[in-house]
């Protein structure tokens, strides 16, 4: 049950941030360099590194995009009618988490590493 809640939570926050960053980023670019500017120095510092609020927005997005993946292809294999079982439904919950967390810290790991 908490999987599925957290399947439409992270839904709805990918929807909500990601469109308030989206228009708020595309404004930016129509106001011109000085608001985009603006936008651009509430994520990053002046090196171009992400400062505390890109951090904690982009591994929240990332982390929320991982797990409602993972919770979709939960469903989806539900859907043919696999995994109702108990252990086996226990088992698809934990692994929603377990490749979430994983697959963000590899991405960031990725992000981080490469540069």
């Amino acid at each position: 049950m908490t999987v599925s809640i957290l399947h439409r939570v992270t839904g709805d926050g990918l929807a909500t941030v990601g469109a308030i960053l989206l228009v708020w980023w595309l404004a930016a670019l129509a106001a011109g360099k000085q608001a985009y500017a603006t936008f651009t120095d509430v994520f990053t510092y002046a090196d171009g590194r992400l400062n505390l609020v890109g951090y904690v927005i982009g591994i929240g997005l990332t982390f929320s995009l991982f797990q409602h993946i993972a919770s979709g292809i939960r469903h989806l294999v539900m859907d043919t009618g696999a995994g109702f079982e108990l252990k086996g439904n226990r088992i698809g919950a934990w692994l929603t988490f377990v490749a979430s967390i994983t697959l963000t810290v590899v991405y960031w790991a990725y992000l981080l590493g490469g540069k």
